[in-house]
């Protein structure tokens, strides 16, 4: 499957879960906290949808033959270092991680208002990300 494939199909399952989110997600914190399965819908959604950021930022760095990143972080340094990526979006995918990584790793210790707070503030970050992949691969 060429890149250019792997990519559009991971921004079609990207675009699918932000749907989903966008869904489901409360228009007020008190019927987010209030409703357990909400809230894991939301964060598990949250979670995939970082998951699929990584996964084509990873395809870029392996065609554009930016060499083998030493862990997943690196990814991201790679793109900065070439100028694949704004410095300024690489910035707010390095964010995304970190919120990744609390989701997946803090289990219990998950903070509701910054997971709700990032729900509704930084969606938009998705659709940043999106638009510059699709530069990068049309040129």
């Amino acid at each position: 499957m060429s890149c250019e494939i792997r990519i559009k199909t991971n921004l079609g399952e990207l675009d699918k879960y932000l749907d989903e989110l966008k869904a489901i997600i409360p228009k007020k914190y008190e019927n987010y906290v209030s409703s357990i399965e909400t809230k894991r819908a939301c964060e598990r959604l949250a979670h995939i949808s970082i998951e699929c950021v990584i996964d084509i930022c990873a395809v870029l760095v392996a065609e554009l033959k930016l060499g083998p990143p030493a862990e997943e972080e690196s990814i991201f340094d790679k793109l900065e270092e070439k100028h694949i990526m704004s410095n300024k979006l690489i910035k707010k995918l390095r964010m995304m991680k970190k919120f990744r990584n609390i989701l997946v790793h803090q289990y219990g210790k998950v903070d509701d208002s910054l997971v709700y707070k990032n729900l509704v503030s930084k969606l938009n970050y998705f659709y940043i990300f999106k638009k510059e992949v699709l530069k990068i691969i049309k040129n």
